[in-house]
């Protein structure tokens, strides 16, 4: 693998897609960086410009002029976040979501047409390089030794419980509320679960454990749920999280799951802008207080078998 090799894929790959005429391609009036900025305000409404710049790596004057355009086409609307009131909260208007709804479609359908062409013994090698990429560009340098996921040893679903209360505490002031429900889920998942449809992962580094998460049945057919996520704060920024959540996709969908589902708070914004990655949609949002705070609570969910897969 050369630096040549790579530039030859990305000259082929931005042909195929038509990346350097994407306006044209959707017969629509906007780049493919409009286009992205309009699709993820789509997808998650409870973004402000900051989420945008961090998820997107914009300039920050460059996603402005955007913005400004989009406003004065009537395609957004721009006030004071609910969360913190230094920041723009960005959501579309009713014109931007039908534009972004045609614009989604008719990217639907061009990948779609790509696909036809596709011989359908090809589809699932195509599939996996394509994660395969993800997973080795995705990640950002690891720390020296390198980590690894694995099931947890005797005692450490205890630990996943005292991490749990003790960050949250530590970093966003929860009380004992929260460490009660994550030593219910924790139970339940000990007393009671099928080793083919249910799973625990943590993240190792340097022989001791800095992150973990589950995947459980939902109560909806054909779902799985993701919970109880975590990296520890000296593990961050390593690919950690991105690694735990690609887990538990891969094992949901090779367990024949239809749905992954999981909920979060809005202020968990690192969390979020990581599910954004993987693919997640955010659904409803609702006010609640708990954990001793007021908080906005999210349901997200990522289809993981299309239709006729």
């Amino acid at each position: 693998m050369t630096v040549q090799d790579i530039r030859a894929f990305n000259r082929f790959y931005t042909g195929l897609i038509g990346a350097l005429d994407y306006g044209r391609r959707l017969y629509a009036p906007y780049t493919l960086t409009e286009s992205r900025v309009l699709y993820e305000l789509a997808h998650a409404p409870s973004l402000d410009a900051a989420d945008l710049r961090g998820l997107l790596g914009l300039d920050a004057g460059y996603l402005s002029r955007i913005l400004n355009r989009f406003e004065e086409a009537g395609l957004i609307a721009r006030g004071p976040s609910e969360s913190d009131p230094r920041r723009r909260r960005v959501t579309l208007t009713e014109a931007g979501q039908e534009t972004a709804a045609l614009l989604d479609a008719r990217a639907q359908d061009t990948i779609g047409a790509l696909l036809d062409g596709v011989a359908p013994g090809d589809r699932s090698r195509l599939g996996e390089a394509m994660r395969t990429i993800q997973d080795i560009l995705g990640e950002e340098k690891r720390p020296e030794g390198g980590v690894g996921l694995r099931e947890p040893l005797p005692g450490e679903l205890g630990w996943i419980v005292q991490r749990n209360a003790a960050l949250y505490t530590a970093e966003h002031g929860w009380n004992a509320e929260y460490e009660g429900l994550v030593a219910r889920i924790v139970a339940d998942f000990a007393e009671d679960h099928d080793p083919h449809l249910e799973r625990v992962w943590i993240a190792e580094l340097a022989g001791r454990p800095v992150g973990c998460v589950m995947c459980v049945r939902d109560d909806a057919p054909g779902t799985a749920r993701l919970r109880l996520l975590l990296v520890e704060p000296e593990a961050r920024g390593h690919g950690v999280g991105d690694r735990l959540v690609r887990a538990v996709i891969d094992f949901a969908r090779g367990a024949g799951y239809r749905d992954l589902v999981l909920w979060t708070n809005d202020v968990l914004s690192s969390a979020r802008r990581l599910y954004l990655r993987h693919g997640f949609v955010l659904g409803t949002e609702k006010p609640h207080r708990s954990f001793g705070k007021d908080l906005v609570g999210q349901d997200w969910r990522l289809e993981l078998h299309g239709p006729g897969d």
